[in-house]
């Protein structure tokens, strides 16, 4: 049977439901364009800081909640039409991430696509992400830096799953944490390109 109908579908049902942009929507209720104040990125850490805790909430809410039901829709995918194609619930992530940062819905102009990033490889590994977590925790209390502590307990996520899943899998976290590089590094031109 072939895998590509499967892949198709997970991939277009990952990519509509990354496209949704919360951080534009709830930043547009309260009359603000999200892409155009602080860091201009619509994502739940410009909310967060332009619009306060509790207004960003959903955001992060619904960032990692799309990534997380395309993962799934990808399990379901594999275990209804595709029996043993372990790598479509990464697939599904990986389009939800990719519509996070290119969304249909958004005139192609999204975040950085770390919560939904997170809620893919929770649904697709959780106790692997849950050990990642106790990592971030720790260098929390030790470190006293939340942004550092989390860049840290994300790129200690692909390590722990080295010691529980085979290399493939490892290697599509792997493309899948490449994908926010990319933004970052995006984002970080557009800044430079800004200043200058």
């Amino acid at each position: 049977m072939s895998v590509v109908g499967p892949a198709v579908l997970a991939a277009t049902c990952g990519y509509v439901l990354g496209s949704v942009p919360a951080a534009v929507v709830v930043a547009a209720r309260r009359g603000v364009d999200i892409r155009a104040v602080g860091d201009r990125n619509p994502g739940y850490w410009n909310a967060r800081q332009t619009l306060g805790w509790r207004a960003a909430l959903p955001v992060l809410v619904v960032d990692a909640v799309k990534g997380a039901a395309a993962a799934c829709i990808g399990m379901l995918v594999a275990r209804w039409c595709a029996p043993g194609v372990w790598w479509l619930p990464y697939l599904g992530g990986l389009a939800a991430m990719v519509g996070h940062a290119w969304p249909l819905f958004a005139r192609f102009r999204g975040g950085r696509c770390v919560l939904t990033f997170l809620g893919a490889i929770i649904a697709i590994n959780p106790i692997e992400s849950l050990l990642a977590l106790v990592v971030c925790v720790v260098l929390l209390a030790v470190l006293r830096r939340f942004s550092l502590a989390v860049r840290i307990g994300v790129f200690a996520l692909p390590v722990v799953q080295a010691f529980f899943d085979p290399r493939a899998h490892v290697a599509f976290t792997g493309a899948m944490m490449t994908l926010i590089g990319v933004r970052f590094a995006q984002a970080a031109v557009a800044d430079a390109n800004a200043a200058a």
